[in-house]
């Protein structure tokens, strides 16, 4: 029993969520590439569920369409426990990015998945991010049009009027709809959040315990907490790319909030906010739907009698964090492949990591019969990762691209077409006119583009981008090529010794991203003085002819195909 006023209200609010679908990051994640992720919003929540009924408590679930989507399962298990089963929208966007119609259209393919999963009608809504009265007020009034009976989605400020801070019925021309704001405190030059998330991870708790129970003694409207799932999880994967105060935002005391959850559950009495206005199961019959249980499934042929057979390669080196991401974002490139009549096979080459890439490798990819997993007795570099994989492979074309996914790998699919006769590479250039960049470091972008000036002064092929891993090969253009540089210089090397030695070239445009997983292996100072030296190296073997350095040449029979070259 509460033993500070029991008869007070608490409305908790749980935040079912992942942790790539946060604000924090949203400059850096597409929701395309939401499914290429490692989900762990499952057993989050199961967490939760597990955690409120040892103390049997009920609350509201706000859920995201697109994990009703692809999980209804989890969403019957929440309603299932006694839960309300509230909407968080269909994808993580706030209704301030949204025109009018976009978020009706929003709300309703939410309330479709949501209803369809838990079988009673929706009520209740939290947007994505944060909403003020003074700019969202619309939003209301579509809530009201579309049959939802509370909002809890507006933070209240200090010009905000006092009556509007706490707990109130609106009237729209739709009728009237509850708001339950986040609760807050009155500091004098403002108002602090007190209703939980990162604020009770970031304050020292033992002033928000006390602000808490300040606004508990002067208030007699509900007190609103709330917490995402993701905040149980302090072992989730990290984003590096994030910048500093977004990394502190999103992760710092991750350990805390589940003895925080543990302490409010055990002194306060909790309930949701459909029970609070008396909108129970009760009041929201089951809705008269057949729900399949069973999932779609597309079958595809694994013939690949009339395939063309292809190899990708990926060089990896301490890539842990990176390769679940990968594993998935694999998944639907096998599966495009397939369907454009390729045949692929994947080799994963090793090369002497720290970490527990080379075990994690087998444990993710080991029982595919298209994968080869091969490891260096020592660390070699990246370019020496490659060779190993392009000696390695069977076919003729093979593919090379960084386990980090900075390139996107689906864009394989439409770089192999272009490796017809008489070409002997296809790279991916971030550079090209038709290509981009996204959230990479401006020093890196400085030299990367300064490097590529100086290349095409050397080199036949003026091409945009001479550096990038990401490249279809003619496997006979490369296999027996000798390098002087193993690592990332033996990238830039490999173009330069098969420019010179007569192979054709071309780019694909395309978008270079930041890494999000783990740290860039380069040495800033020490490649730039390497790329120097390599020109150098290049140069000699162009203007002095000292071709012969560069064994083998191309075959024969591929030189005789080869045109479009600049001439000396």
């Amino acid at each position: 029993m509460n033993s500070m006023s029991p008869k007070k209200i608490n409305l908790l609010t749980i935040l079912v969520e992942d942790y790539f679908h946060v604000g924090a990051f949203g400059n850096l994640i597409q929701q395309r590439n939401w499914q290429n992720f490692e989900p762990r919003y499952e057993q989050n929540t199961l967490k939760a569920l597990d955690l409120l009924d040892r103390y049997k408590t009920k609350g509201t679930f706000f859920v995201l369409g697109w994990i009703a989507d692809l999980n209804p399962g989890l969403v019957r298990e929440i309603s299932s426990r006694g839960h309300e089963v509230a909407s968080r929208g269909f994808y993580h966007r706030s209704p301030g990015n949204l025109t009018p119609d976009e978020f009706r259209e929003d709300l309703r393919r939410a309330n479709d998945v949501l209803e369809n999963a838990c079988g009673r009608k929706i009520v209740g809504y939290r947007a994505a991010e944060k909403l003020s009265f003074e700019k969202s007020g619309w939003i209301l009034d579509i809530l009201a049009e579309e049959g939802f009976a509370y909002d809890a989605s507006f933070l209240p400020n200090s010009n905000t009027d006092k009556e509007k801070r706490v707990a109130h019925q609106i009237q729209t021309e739709a009728g009237p709809i509850w708001e339950f704001p986040y609760s807050t405190m009155d500091l004098g030059v403002g108002l602090l959040p007190i209703s939980g998330g990162n604020y009770y991870r970031q304050v020292p708790y033992t002033l928000m315990r006390q602000a808490v129970k300040n606004w508990r003694k002067r208030h007699d409207d509900p007190f609103v907490f709330y917490l995402h799932v993701w905040e149980l999880d302090p072992e989730q994967p990290r984003i590096s790319a994030a910048s500093r105060y977004n990394r502190v935002r999103h992760y710092r005391k991750l350990d805390k909030m589940e003895w925080i959850l543990n302490e409010n559950l055990s002194q306060f009495d909790w309930t949701s906010a459909a029970d609070h206005l008396k909108l129970g199961p009760e009041s929201r019959p089951e809705l008269d739907r057949n729900i399949s249980t069973e999932i779609p499934t597309t079958v595809i042929s694994s013939s690949s009698k009339s395939k063309v057979p292809v190899s990708i390669v990926f060089p990896c080196y301490n890539e842990q964090e990176s390769l679940p991401y990968l594993s998935n974002t694999l998944r639907t490139l096998e599966t495009d492949l397939i369907q454009r009549d390729y045949a692929p096979n994947f080799i994963f080459v090793d090369d002497q990591s720290k970490d527990e890439t080379f075990a994690l490798l087998h444990s993710l990819f080991g029982t595919k019969e298209n994968v080869r997993i091969l490891q260096h007795d020592t660390n070699k570099g990246v370019a020496a990762g490659i060779m190993t994989g392009l000696r390695a492979a069977e076919t003729e074309i093979v593919c090379s691209m960084d386990c980090d996914c900075s390139y996107d790998p689906q864009e394989v699919s439409n770089m192999l077409p272009l490796l017809t006769d008489g070409v002997d590479l296809v790279t991916a250039s971030p550079y090209h006119k038709d290509g981009g960049v996204s959230n990479v470091p401006g020093w890196r972008l400085f030299l990367s583009r300064g490097a590529s000036f100086l290349y095409r002064r050397v080199l036949r092929s003026k091409l945009d981008t001479y550096t990038s891993c990401f490249r279809v090969y003619r496997r006979s253009s490369m296999v027996g090529m000798t390098l002087r540089e193993n690592g990332f210089l033996g990238v830039a090397e490999m173009l330069g010794n098969l420019d010179l030695n007569g192979g054709r070239i071309i780019e694909f445009p395309t978008v270079l991203n930041v890494r999000l997983f783990g740290i860039s292996k380069m040495k800033t100072a020490k490649t730039v003085a390497g790329h120097l030296k390599l020109l150098v190296h290049l140069s000699k073997l162009r203007w002095f002819r000292k071709s012969d350095a560069i064994k083998p040449s191309l075959p024969a029979e591929r030189l005789k195909t080869v045109s479009g070259n600049p001439a000396d």
